[in-house]
């Protein structure tokens, strides 16, 4: 049996990875931090190995600990207003350190959970993009696989998410919701089928041999911003809303095309997304009706 060392377990994909793993029969240890809210894992906490990063030298976990694979998601998006150095910190220095006693300690397996973002767009997207770069120049000592996660959505995500805040304006029947024209595609995943993609990574990783590996994850299709908004005002029901589309100028930046190139995946692991978008979205819609007390927690 593997033990896995999952970091950003109490956020969105870390706490759905954390328990689908849990369940496929692996030994599971989480880094967080003292005051981290555990509400998405609150129910499975007592089966996991759990470590505050904030009060426990990291060197010491590996230490008592025999750990195969790490799996890193924590993640800082620069949302909050965040400083550039807090960004870098979470995001390049704090995943380096945790490489560097993974190849100290001769831990063979590396996942990390990056960004489809250009290196360039923002201060989240070079920070990922400044680890990736480590990671690849020191991939020779373990397996290494990169992952570039497209836009995932879905049951218990962070409320600055696009989708997830969509949703509660919808519910809230909010009066007006200001938007850009809406022509930019993307590629949204379901987490569910994510979690699915990881699992069978991590059962399939006795196969790769020392090395970078690196995979586009998304649904492989991409749709326009303004079909994804109708579909979730219909979705959810709501006939108040009054949708301004173009109300909001394009960022100079703007990505007006971001989609996974699946090809890969399908002939490594012969994987392909089962959800659709809208069947992901029900689900998604669903869940925020029925956990509204949940949602508020985070």
């Amino acid at each position: 049996m593997k033990t896995i060392l999952i970091t950003g377990a109490t956020g969105f994909l870390g706490s759905h990875l954390t328990e689908k793993l849990l369940n496929d029969g692996f030994k599971i240890i989480i880094l967080k931090r003292s005051f981290s809210n555990t509400w998405r894992i609150k129910h499975i906490l007592d089966r996991l190995t759990s470590y505050d990063v904030d009060k426990t030298p990291l060197d010491e976990i590996f230490k008592e600990n025999q750990v195969d694979v790490i799996i890193h998601t924590a993640t800082l998006y620069g949302r909050k207003k965040e400083t550039i150095s807090q960004i870098a910190e979470a995001n390049f220095l704090f995943p380096l350190k945790i490489l560097e006693l993974t190849i100290k300690n001769n831990v063979r397996y590396f996942i990390n959970t990056d960004t489809s973002l250009p290196k360039y767009l923002n201060y989240y997207s070079l920070s990922k993009s400044q680890f990736k770069e480590w990671l690849k120049f020191l991939s020779k000592d373990l397996t290494a696989v990169n992952i570039k996660l497209e836009h995932f959505y879905g049951e218990k995500d962070d409320p600055t998410k696009f989708i997830t805040w969509l949703i509660d304006q919808f519910l809230k029947n909010t009066g007006e919701i200001k938007l850009t024209a809406g022509e930019q595609k993307r590629d949204f995943i379901y987490i569910e089928d994510v979690k699915e993609f990881y699992s069978i990574l991590i059962k399939s990783l006795d196969k790769f041999d020392k090395g970078f590996y690196e995979y586009e994850l998304g649904s492989g299709h991409a749709v326009k911003i303004k079909e994804l908004v109708l579909k979730i005002k219909e979705l959810t029901g709501n006939t108040k809303t009054y949708l301004n589309f173009g109300a909001i100028p394009y960022r100079g930046n703007e990505i007006m095309l971001s989609q996974a190139d699946i090809s890969k995946i399908k002939k490594d692991f012969s994987w392909e997304p089962k959800c659709s978008l809208e069947e992901g979205l029900k689900k998604t819609i669903d869940w925020y009706r029925r956990h509204s007390d949940e949602k508020s927690l985070q």
